[in-house]
């Protein structure tokens, strides 16, 4: 087996993520080439491999961190939450069933397991390094026996441990010495360091505690990282209470937060956009005047296509649209805005035929059958351009009326008349910097402002330096 290395954390939250990706770049600038692994994700943010696998968007940023293409091995399993106790599963990038939380690890332990080894042996045949993220706690007592993503990779490696603690949600040396007394004393040999994480205010000040932690476990402390302002990309919706918008901004463009809304990474190309304050707005709020609205994706199209209609959003942009107002639907979002959305298997919670925005002449049914896979595609609106991105989705549309199409292939998105209203299957679009930024150009020429330039590097470009910039900092700090 290669070199091997885990990242843990005392809490959800605490920064696996990031740090992961940054030791994975760490490593890469030492001229070994680096996997990023995680056994099995939970998350609504995935991302579409060359070969059309589905897995956590998460490892895909850490991949990229490596600078290696991203590969369903670094996540066997991604688990994306339904609803009612359900999710989807994706075992090795395809999806193989809905399952209840109670009959998950019954049915899907032993094979999940299976999976995990397997990947593992592939990636250590083509890296000189594996650096595993864990999942919320490795001390949860109450699941430790079925856990398949924290210590149990850890002793199946023999990687030694980082156990990670956010610091800024304070109790960071109960949550340390806590996690440590609930291992096994197998596993808690293998944790070799802790890092403090999101740390504000005077290092000298916490020296006194580290101390003490340093005395009371005998592991080192081995990083005090502070807090990052980068938005770096999100791996779970609640994030997105977090998120601070940029009041600067020429433009208001506001996310409608679905209750399961999925690949919301598909907006920070425009969070990125320094003139564009992007908000993320519930269902339950007013939707004011923004410049343009944006109907995301959706693990559960139904069922909160059902919570915009309860919640009066519906009427909200239905009213909006009729006064003017650009609204976008990516994916699960295109389908809202049609006629129907129809589930007659209950694939996605309750069996039945929805009504849907009535924006666009659109139909949708669910079906078992899901499209997983990278499209390069002619874009022929707001002007002709060449772009990339993937699709995911289960429902099938049929385009009722002869309407613009949005791309020279049309069944990825179309447009109402007046282009005011319109709706794509495909992720990553505002990825592409010319098109993102003569789509913004347009809606500022509306506001009577100057065009922003067009020629400007996609956005992959743009997170490789805020990878950089992020590695920089936890590489200062970390020993």
């Amino acid at each position: 087996m290669t070199n091997a290395l885990m990242v843990v954390g005392t809490t959800s939250h605490a920064g696996k993520s990031l740090l992961t990706a940054a030791i994975c770049r760490i490593l890469a600038r030492q001229g070994w080439r680096v996997a990023p692994f995680k056994g099995q994700n939970m998350a609504l943010n995935a991302y579409v491999t060359a070969r059309g696998d589905e897995m956590g968007h998460a490892q895909a940023v850490q991949a990229w961190a490596a600078g290696v293409e991203p590969v369903v091995d670094m996540n066997p399993i991604l688990l994306k939450p339904q609803g009612d106790m359900t999710s989807q599963v994706i075992l090795n990038g395809k999806a193989v069933g809905k399952v209840g939380a109670a009959d998950y690890y019954k049915q899907y332990f032993d094979v999940g397991w299976q999976a995990i080894q397997a990947a593992l042996q592939r990636l250590s045949q083509d890296f000189d390094w594996i650096v595993c993220e864990g999942a919320g706690s490795p001390a949860e007592i109450n699941l430790k026996h079925r856990d398949l993503t924290n210590m149990r990779v850890a002793k199946y490696l023999n990687a030694p441990t980082l156990l990670v603690v956010d610091i800024d949600r304070g109790g960071a040396f109960a949550h340390v010495v806590g996690t440590l007394e609930l291992l096994d004393p197998e596993e808690r040999a293998l944790i070799r360091g802790v890092i403090i994480n999101k740390f504000r205010g005077q290092r000298s000040l916490l020296q006194p505690g580290i101390t003490w932690l340093e005395e009371r476990t005998g592991i080192p402390v081995v990083g005090v990282i502070p807090w990052l302002e980068h938005a770096f990309p999100a791996e779970d919706s609640l994030d997105l209470f977090d998120r601070r918008s940029n009041a600067k901004g020429d433009l208001n463009i506001a996310v409608i937060r679905l209750p399961r809304i999925a690949n919301f990474t598909d907006f920070d190309p425009l969070e990125a956009e320094a003139t564009v304050n992007l908000r993320y707005l519930s269902p339950h709020q007013s939707l004011g005047e923004p410049d343009a609205v944006i109907i995301p994706g959706s693990k559960t199209t139904p069922a909160d296509l059902v919570t915009l209609q309860a919640t009066g959003m519906a009427t909200q942009l239905q009213n909006y649209a009729a006064a003017g107002g650009t609204i976008i639907g990516i994916c699960g979002g295109l389908q809202m805005l049609g006629q129907t959305v129809s589930d007659p298997e209950g694939l996605e919670g309750t069996a039945g035929e929805y009504s849907g925005l009535g924006l666009l002449p659109l139909e949708t049914v669910i079906t078992p059958e899901k499209v997983t896979r990278q499209r390069q595609a002619i874009a022929l609106y707001p002007q002709k351009l060449l772009v990339t991105g993937y699709e995911i989705h289960q429902g099938r549309t049929t385009i009722l009326e002869n309407l613009p199409p949005l791309f020279e292939d049309p069944s990825l998105g179309i447009a109402s008349r007046n282009q005011s209203v319109w709706g794509t299957y495909l992720h990553g679009l505002f990825d592409n910097g010319a098109w993102r930024r003569t789509w913004l150009n347009q809606l500022r020429q509306r506001q009577g402002l100057k065009p922003l330039p067009i020629d400007i590097a996609n956005y992959p470009e743009q997170r490789s330096i805020l990878l950089d910039a992020v590695t920089d900092v936890v590489a200062a700090h970390l020993d």
